[in-house]
This record gives structure tokens, sequence and C-alpha cells, in this order.
């Protein structure tokens, strides 16, 4: 498992020294923590410590993730969940965790192991046993899974593949503005590994869904996310009510998988936020 790097050490030092429940956001693939940037605002602004760690090896800036987009390759979910489990085992108080995407499906895979208090997943990757795989999806994930020699690299979406997968329900100027401001390359190993999960009995793309220890959580689906649809959303919360806690799902009318950067993303914000308030202390 990778070194936490010295900025994220900084953060968990920050956190820690404010007193306050830290708030852990987790990016999914071809975006970078400073997708969250904003939503820390508003969870710092209710009483909160936020705190956004990277992917192991994630640039600081999109300019040097395009520049170096290698540092990516090679990533698998159960190494990134396992770089959150230490990231989070330093930290004093047990956090609400909130995650988007792959993020959404790590966050799930941490609250199972029981290292969240409060958790919010929004439009979360598939995991095993989730079973619906809409067209959409399949041709979201097609420019890396069309082709097996992407499993050990990393794939950039071009304009037109990120407006489909990502930026479907919002202009095209918003969906040009979106791609040049956040979108990065992205490792190819956890979309393949999410492909097979159902068929690979030793996945790490797996949740326990029925620990109790896993805390109440909230899964969050945009109605018309190409990339998550509801169906993969709704199904996930399905097998999440099988815990013993509390289990609550939120569809976003409307909205694509964009909902967290978009011109839409503070009404995501505070749908996660008064979760959290209902179940966290600050």
């Amino acid at each position: 498992m990778p070194d936490i790097p010295q900025h994220t050490l900084d953060d968990i030092d920050r956190v820690n020294a404010s007193g306050r429940t830290p708030v852990v956001f987790i990016h999914g693939l071809w975006l970078l923590p400073s997708s969250w940037d904003r939503w820390a605002e508003v969870f710092d602004a209710a009483g909160y410590a936020p705190i956004s760690p990277g992917w192991p090896d994630d640039p600081t800036t999109v300019a040097e993730a395009k520049e170096h987009p290698e540092v990516f390759a090679g990533k698998t979910v159960g190494q990134v969940a396992d770089h959150y489990d230490a990231v989070i085992g330093k930290l004093d108080k047990q956090p609400a965790v909130v995650g988007h995407s792959f993020g959404g499906l790590l966050a799930q895979i941490l609250a199972g192991r029981g290292l969240s208090n409060v958790t919010v997943a929004i439009d979360a990757a598939p995991y095993q046993g989730v079973l619906p795989l809409p067209i959409s999806a399949l041709r979201a994930a097609s420019p890396v899974l069309s082709n097996p020699a992407n499993y050990k690299k990393a794939i950039p979406l071009t304009f037109e593949q990120f407006r489909y997968a990502f930026a479907n329900a919002v202009t095209e100027d918003e969906a040009r503005a979106l791609y040049d401001e956040f979108a990065v390359p992205a490792p190819g190993k956890p979309l393949f590994q999410a492909a097979v999960a159902n068929f690979n009995p030793w996945s790490e793309v797996k949740v326990d869904h029925e620990n109790a220890y896993r805390g109440p959580m909230l899964i969050i689906s945009g109605e018309k996310d190409h990339t998550v649809p509801p169906a993969i959303s709704e199904y996930a919360y399905k097998l999440q009510q099988k815990n013993s806690g509390v289990t609550e799902f939120a569809s976003i009318p409307g909205r694509g998988h964009s909902l967290t950067i978009d011109s839409g993303w503070l009404e995501v914000a505070n749908t996660a936020l008064a979760f959290v308030q209902r179940f966290a202390e600050r």
C-alpha cells in the first residue's frame, strides 16, 4: 500500500486539531480531490472538518494530471480502499464518508468495514451482487472496456465521451466548461474489476452490507445518469436495506453523473449534508 502523502498527513493533523467530526470525501474515476472543494466549504460552514484525500499518487492539479497520466495506471479497487482505510485510521474521530461514482463504491466498502459513522454514496459504481447492467452504463464504460489492453493503462475521456458519461444533463457550454476544469485520465483496472465482479468469487469489488457496524447510509441517484443509471443505485439500495441500520434513498430529478460538480451541485451537497447532520455530531 502506498504511503500517505505529506499533504494528506497535514490535512489529517488539521482535522484532528479542530476537534470536529471529520467528513471524508472520496472522488471517482476521471476526477481529482479538487472536485470536492465547494462541498468542503459547505460542510466546514456546517461545523464539520472536511478532508478530501486523493487516490494513491493523485496529482494535485488537473494540468499536472494531464501532463503525467501514467501516475493513474494500475490502481485497483482493493488498493484504493486500503489507502482510505489507512487515512481513516489516523483520524481521532470516526468520520462521515461521502463518495461519488467509484468513490461511492469505496464509501460503501469502508462502511462495510465499520469505518464510517454515516455514509453517503452518490451515483455509486456497482459491486458484487448488483445485477442490473443497463446499456447506457456499458456505453459510458466502453472507452475503457472496449480494449483489454486498457486494463493496465490510464485512459482519458474525449469531450464527446465525457459529454455522454458525465455531462448529458447540462448544456453543451456547461459540459465543455466541466470537461476543461475537472476531467483527468483514470485507471482502467477498476472498471474491468467491476465488470466481472459477479463472476469472480475473489473480487475486490465487494461490500459487506450486513455488517451491524455499518452505520446509517444514504444512496443518492441522478435520474438521468448514464454511467450509473437509477437501476444500479436502486439495486444497491435493495441490498443495503438488508442491514439493520438506517438505509435511505434519494433521487435527484433531471441530473446526470456530473451532479456533484455541475451547476446544480449545491442541491446534492445539501441533501448529503442534511443526512449527515441527522446522525453525526459536529
